[in-house]
């Protein structure tokens, strides 16, 4: 199979579970725990069912949103994800590349391999920079500045990861950063040479965001569980949330927001966005899922924020039913990361390809000229 013949999750996941080594596949592929939230995540979406209504003669429907001060041509963008050197040797710069043809958010991690200064020179497309507090508050403060330097439209602070959740995959593989030989991993490094040459052969592994900042970016290996744990601050509360939406001063929006409340409370700190999410079933198991929490959210500040539900979507469909319970947009993570390891920029050219196709034809079936007539007269739930 070649990324042409991929027409769904699933299609890409195949060919990145042949290609990637175990330990760095499923440390895109697993959860935290029993797994549990990571599964509910996607499987949310079917609790409800879409409504179509027909002859609205639709034409050509427009796909367009405004999101962070930014029109975007679909309404649905790359997540922020760490250390895209390991998925495929152009990591970040063929994701925003491919956002950027595609018109739409490429987000960059803090854990970037590449930098913020050096997407800014490749890229011009809509671009989000995401956010870690440390307990160095000098390096959080450095990358709110240099994102600002370099025309970055907006930023998201994380804020649930305070530690790393409990990923036994990542126990069990023997999975680090970078990646080093252990009695775990050697034969499945082994057994893929290609990644491996390309490891060897193309750019250093490094935390380039944070290398000058601190020697754990570059030249000690940490598992990500151990760098979470020395580096993220524990601590951090609502005042450093505030002190990096007023730092940014502008387009600002917090990651991992999963509560009514919570939602109520960005709004008081200067939050214009929100971004639904428990990181991809990775932290905290047993937890609601995005789309289990989105009408509620939309309900209380909907017309107070924009909402983007980031977390298990698949499909064009997963797309449409979140806008119709209230999002603004959507973002996904392991779909992308799966497409870029299968083909790289062309892998996650595909994917975004894919989707704009699946909701330009299914908002056709639903008799939806546009994004604005997605509300909550197009979704029944079951129970």
């Amino acid at each position: 199979m070649n990324i042409n013949n991929c027409y769904n999750f699933e299609d890409f996941r195949k060919i990145a579970k042949k290609k990637l080594p175990a330990p760095i596949f499923h440390y895109i592929d697993g959860g935290a725990d029993d797994e549990v939230t990571l599964n509910r995540n996607t499987e949310a979406f079917g609790d409800c069912d879409l409504v179509p209504n027909i002859l609205n003669s639709v034409g050509e429907p427009d796909l367009t949103t405004n999101l962070f001060g930014r029109k975007i041509d679909m309404p649905i963008f790359l997540s922020p994800a760490a250390m895209q050197r390991l998925y495929h040797p152009d990591g970040d710069k063929a994701s925003a590349r491919a956002a950027e043809k595609f018109g739409t958010f490429y987000s960059m991690s803090s854990m970037g391999n590449n930098s913020i200064e050096e997407i800014s020179n490749i890229s011009s497309g809509p671009k989000l920079f995401q956010l870690y507090v440390h307990k160095d508050r000098s390096i959080s403060d450095d990358l709110i500045e240099r994102s600002r330097r370099s025309g970055f439209d907006a930023m998201c602070l994380t804020v649930d990861t305070l530690v790393a959740g409990n990923r036994e995959k990542d126990h069990r593989t023997g999975f680090t950063t970078p990646p080093k030989l252990t009695a775990k991993s050697l034969m499945s490094f082994a057994m893929k040479p290609g990644w491996v040459f390309n490891y060897l052969t193309g750019k250093k592994f490094e935390l380039s965001n944070v290398k000058k900042k601190t020697d754990k970016g570059t030249n000690i290996a940490k598992s990500v569980i151990e760098y979470i744990n020395e580096q993220y601050d524990p601590a951090m509360g609502w005042k450093d949330a505030e002190y990096c939406a007023k730092k940014w001063n502008g387009p600002f929006a917090l990651k991992g927001i999963m509560s009514v409340e919570d939602a109520k409370r960005a709004i008081d700190i200067g939050c214009t966005a929100i971004m639904i999410s428990n990181h991809g079933g990775r932290q905290l198991d047993g937890s609601r899922s995005p789309f289990d929490q989105v009408k509620a959210i939309s309900d209380a500040v909907g017309n107070k924020l924009e909402i983007i539900l980031d977390g298990g979507v698949r499909r064009g469909t997963h797309v449409l039913k979140a806008l119709a319970a209230g999002a603004t947009a959507c973002s996904f993570g392991k779909a992308f990361l799966f497409s870029l390891s299968a083909g790289g920029q062309k892998g996650v050219e595909r994917l975004l390809e894919n989707m704009q196709n699946e909701i330009r034809r299914n908002m056709i079936l639903m008799g939806c000229k546009s994004i604005k007539d997605l509300d909550a007269s197009k979704i029944i739930y079951r129970n």
